[in-house]
């Protein structure tokens, strides 16, 4: 499986908009740093943000939101947040 930054960013959004768990994002994570083969020019930054994907199910690594602005920094993304009411009432 090659691992290149899109496929980060991928994982990433897709956590961030509830499409899948943080077991999903750990165990992608995990796997990728045993089979993954990293490509690309950012293949270091890309290697090293999987690294942290794959220990943030362990209470004292969590992940904060400031992790994910400076994952997404580091590949050259940005974030924005968006807030709405969910429950239809004002």
């Amino acid at each position: 499986m090659q691992i290149e930054e899109k496929d980060v960013v991928d994982r990433l959004q897709a956590y961030l908009d509830h499409h899948i768990s943080l077991s999903q994002l750990v165990n992608w994570a995990e796997r990728a740093m045993m089979d993954g083969a990293f490509v690309g020019e950012n293949r270091e930054k890309v290697r090293d943000i999987v690294a942290r994907l794959g220990v943030a199910d362990v209470f004292a690594f969590g992940l904060s939101w400031e992790d994910f602005e400076q994952a997404l920094t580091a590949l050259r993304y940005g974030t924005e947040v968006r807030i709405f009411c969910v429950s239809g009432l004002n």
